[in-house]
């Protein structure tokens, strides 16, 4: 049966990919994105894109009346849209504590409340029963990201997708996070990804490779699935043993 999946940053990396394999099913995917030029290069077959700034409720209020013309129902929502910041301007301020406040606004903005104010505007839409609402974290929610703001702002959809999980069960609708480790071919890291970082990175894991958007995507697809009915409230680690936090 065809479904309808929304998937916030479709447009690149770990959201593209799980778009490619839910389009491959069949399915009708919604790409949500902040710039219209990549959501409009990203080439799945069949998809429909919509630029908009999910950290604006007035942007997600767009959102909301366009899958309700479209779709109607939502069967699978994935929050994809994030990123600790490599790709916006840095704070001009000489104030060091004015440029701790960007940061840790930045993060939250980018990772917390964009995935917040979509499922809020989203979740009564979610196929009853059946619906799956999927959050995006982060390896760096267990063990910090260098400065806390980008880690801090990830742990924070642990707690939410816990409540959600009560909030939505009776309604047949699950609620699970997948918290990826180091992923190559995206655009997470900017210019920032250097060699020895890289082998460092590889090295912490168990398997001794990087991850790929595709292992990710895989991960949400199967999550998103009947066979995973009975798996709710969960915070699933793809990150090939770099990490065994619980």
């Amino acid at each position: 049966m065809t479904r309808n999946v929304v998937i916030s940053g479709g447009g690149t990396g770990i959201g593209l990919a799980a778009a490619r394999v839910f389009a491959a099913d069949g399915d009708r995917v919604l790409l949500l994105g902040r710039r219209a030029e990549v959501l409009g290069k990203a080439g799945v077959p069949g998809a429909l894109t919509f630029a908009a700034d999910l950290g604006e409720p007035a942007e997600v209020r767009r959102v909301e009346r366009f899958v309700a013309d479209e779709f109607g129902t939502v069967d699978v929502l994935i929050h994809s849209a994030g990123g600790a910041g490599y790709l916006e301007p840095a704070s001009e301020s000489d104030d060091p504590l004015e440029r701790v406040a960007y940061d840790w606004n930045l993060n939250f903005r980018q990772n917390t409340l964009t995935a917040a104010l979509l499922t809020e505007a989203l979740k009564n839409r979610l196929a009853d029963p059946g619906g799956r609402l999927l959050f995006l974290s982060s390896i760096a929610a267990y063990r910090g990201s260098g400065s806390g703001a980008y880690a801090a702002a990830k742990a924070a959809l642990h707690p939410y997708a816990h409540d959600l999980a009560r909030q939505l069960g009776p309604r047949g609708v699950t609620v699970n996070v997948v918290a990826p480790g180091y992923i190559e071919d995206t655009e997470f890291f900017g210019g920032t990804m250097t060699e020895e970082r890289r082998a460092l990175r590889i090295a912490e894991t168990s398997n001794g490779r990087a991850g790929t958007p595709g292992d990710v995507a895989a991960t949400l697809h199967w999550l998103a699935s009947p066979g995973a009915a009975h798996i709710t409230s969960q915070i699933i680690q793809v990150n090939g043993g770099a990490e065994r936090g619980h």
